[in-house]
């Protein structure tokens, strides 16, 4: 067992020395544009200001649940969700400042070293954030299972670990999602279709909080997120562990020294970019396939070594290709043929392309579900029958997570590189290229918001079968009145969670129309060029709004286990994780893969199909693409978490 927390820890420093490095040569490069220095220097401060305001509220709400946490089990689990808590926030902030040094040395890279060097520039930044979740979300779990492993109340100090990453994940999503959405979806209705000026024009007042909110929504928000899924996939496998094998400690240390050999293995997958020339598609694939065939190579290792069962192996496999399958199916039907059937559809208006992207968005969800739910099948079965086989799938899925959260933080850097090049006017050669790097994180991004889709199901399911194992209940009986209550309560709550964060996205999006409008009408020149915009103030709109909107939302997934396990039982929470968990991902599927679909169709026509930019098919675009954009960054995301903070406080809320 020592030997093995002592890899452990050699592990995490390695993590450690990868973020260092990848961060270093990330703001290596000096900045000589004054105005692209200028541009990228504002929109570091419109996302550190929000970052730093909303962590003041983030605080507050984790001081309160921490002094609960005090009164209802002690003082270390109070630690320990505080302690979570900070890793979450610290990682979120570490991502951040790498991707707001990224963006503009990717526009340099663009001019000065061409595609290549922009893209591998945009990667290493985004490496920041991969590399920063994987390594302290293992630090976190190393060292409470180091300190803590023989403790009576061990499972409720991990589920306090979990919580913290939990809720730290649900508000840094929703407030970065209604900041980035607001902006976006203000900066494109005034800009675009009133003005008839570019997205990233600098005479937009809005354009600096639409690149902060790509950074504070797509790489703190979505780094939050898959954190979260991280941590608890790990701390539901070792519950099983503890509760199933209890006896065998090599089971509870096993999702440990997965998610180390995952993150080992990540760095193999970054480095092989280095050495197998391609194209930025191509080497951000092989990044990925290299990772998780070296991982599995790890594991079968690992696993003979410890004497561990091979079923175990399996479900690692079944993890992996879960990941990667739904990746690929995201892929088709945000980028592929949908796609320009979506773009078609335009020509007749807006009213046929938001129809056509709906029902788009619904086919969508069918094919990843049921694969999903063979795989849960077949991790069980091939598992060895054992719900920890199940869990097990979970962590394998997530364990190289470190790659897969690269290519996804990837996506927000290249787009606010191209933002950088067409605000500081470096020409049309700049603007191609970061505009190909651009399209290609779109789809990037598609595909990392269906993996966190897929890995917040697993994971759900794996804490709704700690919560079974620790709660003793065998079976929900579906005729139990009050087991269906709890159903149709859980079913509906993320369609209440969803209407919540889209309305807020539409109340803030209108405020900043109006105040867009305001400057265009009101700044003498600016429409000219001659005169610069109030960006400060746009800013402030997003910031503001998106703090106080993100609060009712969390208050009710956080109460409402609450008070169901207090006035109708431990069967009816167990009908809310069911009936929350399937509506949930559905409806998270449904909006993640049509906004996706929308944002592309609306690119695919600006790349000079179907009459191009200015075009009535263009204009139809925007408008679904402006329904498609809090679809597919606010209320899809949030409910991810959703189904996974519900989850750990039943699970926590089984002790009391």
């Amino acid at each position: 067992m020592v030997q093995i927390y002592s890899a452990l820890c050699a592990v995490v420093g390695i993590g450690a020395v990868s973020v260092a490095v990848l961060f270093s040569r990330t703001r290596g490069k000096e900045v000589t544009n004054a105005k692209a220095k200028k541009i990228a220097d504002a929109i570091a401060t419109g996302a550190m200001t929000f970052l730093r305001e909303e962590y003041k509220v983030i605080a507050f709400v984790v001081a309160i649940i921490a002094a609960i946490l005090v009164y209802a089990f002690g003082i270390i689990p109070a630690v320990v969700f505080v302690g979570s808590s900070i890793l979450s926030l610290t990682t979120g902030l570490i991502g951040m400042r790498a991707a707001t040094s990224a963006n503009v040395r990717t526009t340099i890279a663009a001019q000065e070293s061409g595609e290549h060097g922009a893209f591998l520039t945009a990667l290493f930044g985004g490496g920041v954030m991969g590399f920063a979740v994987a390594t302290f979300g293992l630090f976190g779990m190393t060292l409470v299972m180091y300190q803590y492993s023989e403790a009576h109340n061990i499972i409720t100090i991990l589920t306090c670990f979990g919580l913290g990453a939990s809720v730290v994940a649900f508000f840094a999503r929703i407030g970065g999602g209604i900041y980035t959405k607001s902006a976006d979806v203000g900066a494109d209705l005034v800009g675009k279709l009133e003005m008839g000026i570019p997205e990233d024009d600098p005479r937009n007042p809005a354009v600096i909080a639409d690149n902060v909110g790509d950074c504070v929504g797509d790489t703190a928000g979505m780094g939050a997120d898959i954190y979260e899924s991280y941590v608890s996939a790990m701390v539901s496998c070792v519950i099983l562990a503890l509760t199933l094998h209890g006896d065998n400690t090599a089971y509870a240390l096993l999702p440990l020294a997965l998610s180390g050999l995952g993150l080992v293995s990540s760095l193999f997958g970054l480095l092989s970019n280095l050495i197998l020339k391609a194209g930025p598609a191509a080497m951000l694939r092989n990044a990925t396939y290299v990772a998780v065939v070296v991982f599995l190579g790890a594991a079968y290792w690992y696993l003979q070594s410890q004497n561990l069962p091979i079923e175990l192996f399996y479900a690692c496999i079944i993890g992996c290709l879960s990941g990667i399958v739904i990746g690929l199916v995201t892929e088709y039907y945000t980028g592929g043929a949908p796609v320009r059937r979506l773009a078609q559809s335009s020509e007749t208006g807006a009213a046929t392309n938001i129809i056509y992207g709906l029902s788009l968005g619904m086919e969508s969800v069918c094919l990843p579900v049921i694969l999903l739910g063979f795989a849960v099948v077949a991790a069980y079965t091939f598992g060895g029958h054992d719900l920890y086989a199940v869990a097990l799938a979970a962590v394998s899925m997530l364990a190289t997570v470190g790659i897969t959260m690269t290519v996804d933080a990837y996506g927000p850097i290249a787009d606010n590189a191209g933002g950088i090049a067409e605000m500081a006017g470096m020409g049309k050669e700049v603007r191609t290229i970061t505009d190909k790097l651009d399209t290609l994180g779109n789809t990037t991004a598609a595909m990392g918001k269906g993996f966190a889709i897929g890995s917040a199901l697993l994971t759900a399911l794996a804490l709704f079968s700690a919560f079974s194992e620790s709660s003793h209940i065998k079976e929900l009986n579906a005729f139990d009145p009050w087991v269906l209550l709890g159903m149709i309560i859980g079913g509906a709550m993320p369609f209440l969670v969803s209407a919540f964060t889209m309305r807020s996205v539409g109340n803030t999006a209108l405020k900043m129309v109006i105040e867009v409008r305001r400057q265009f009408k009101e700044i003498p020149g600016l429409m000219e060029g001659t005169t610069d915009p109030d960006y400060e103030r746009c800013i402030a709109i997003s910031t503001y709004a998106a703090l106080r909107e993100m609060i009712l939302p969390g208050v009710i997934t956080i109460m409402l286990p609450i008070i169901v396990k207090f006035t109708l039982g431990n069967h009816a929470l167990g009908g809310l994780l069911v009936g929350a968990t399937l509506t949930g991902i559905m409806l998270a599927l449904m909006m993640a893969n049509g906004g996706g679909a929308w944002d592309n169709a609306k690119k695919y026509i600006e790349a000079g199909n179907l009459g191009g930019k200015g075009s009535d098919a263009h204009k139809a675009a925007v408008v679904g693409d402006t329904v498609g954009d809090p679809f597919k960054d606010t209320s899809g995301p949030a409910l991810n978490i959703l189904v996974k903070l519900m989850a750990i406080v039943s699970l926590l809320l089984v002790g009391m």
